[in-house]
């Protein structure tokens, strides 16, 4: 531990230089990602002499939505009171940290479960979440889903067991997915080269496919994933059930 950690009085931007310093010496594991304005507002909270708990509690969501374990948090805070001249942390912001690490974990777990790192698409959870959105939407203007709304389903899957492959595959068919429809499009992976588009049905949707077929063909050629590919690619609609229930049941089967 570096040699200032005990020195009081020490106030507002050289408290924070000096925590980051004593920190990263001791107990901090990466010293890169240290840094996040909620520990400069947990050190401006403790400098006026107002309660940290609030800012404590920021700053145990910063520390888990990069990673950062409950112990490492715990234990750097204790480095800025130390740093501060005081004995310890006080106990009820040790535990607001907790309580806003125990919070933003569950939402950097929640935001992963919705997101595909293959592919950059979202997960089938995420397509479920969207399709019970569009049911929602659909019951409050008294329209019908299935008359609204359907799948456009792509699959380009091959027999291979390369994990390497898998992931280029699917890299490949996210970028082709989001170059053809941008933004706006809820997109999902539901399992390794499958995916589902959730589009509005109109005059074009039909003559869409294969104009979208042909994009992934290409797509797969500029990124040399040709071989890894289904040629052609196998894209279809897929209509959508009466209520959202039985759109997850369907959603579920599609991924077997």
């Amino acid at each position: 531990m570096s040699s200032d950690v005990n020195i009081p009085r020490a106030t507002g931007r050289s408290l924070l230089r000096q925590w980051e310093s004593a920190s990263v010496d001791s107990v901090w594991l990466r010293p890169g990602d240290w840094y996040t304005p909620a520990a400069e507002a947990l050190v401006e909270a403790l400098d006026a002499r107002l309660d940290t708990a609030p800012a404590a509690y920021r700053l145990g969501q910063a520390r888990a939505s990069v990673g950062v374990g409950i112990t490492e948090a715990i234990d750097d805070m204790a480095v800025l009171f130390r740093s501060a001249g005081y004995e310890s942390a006080p106990i009820r912001s040790i535990r607001s940290l907790c309580e806003g690490w125990t919070e933003g974990d569950s939402a950097t777990q929640i935001a992963t479960q919705m997101h595909d790192p293959e592919s950059g698409l979202g997960t089938a959870d995420y397509l479920v979440q969207r399709l019970a959105e569009v049911y929602g939407a659909a019951e409050r203007k008294g329209l019908r889903v299935p008359d609204t709304h359907a799948l456009v389903m792509v699959d380009v899957s091959v027999e291979d067991s390369d994990p390497w492959q898998r992931m280029a595959r699917n890299a490949a068919v996210g970028q082709a997915l989001t170059g053809a429809y941008g933004t706006g499009y809820p997109m999902s992976r539901l399992s390794d080269g499958l995916y589902a588009v959730l589009v509005e049905r109109g005059a074009g949707l039909g003559m869409g496919i294969a104009e979208l077929r042909d994009h992934i063909g290409d797509k797969a050629v500029q990124m040399r994933v040709a071989n890894l590919v289904r040629q052609p690619p196998r894209v279809w609609i897929e209509s959508l059930p009466t209520t959202h229930r039985y759109a997850h049941e369907l959603v579920e089967s599609l991924q077997r």
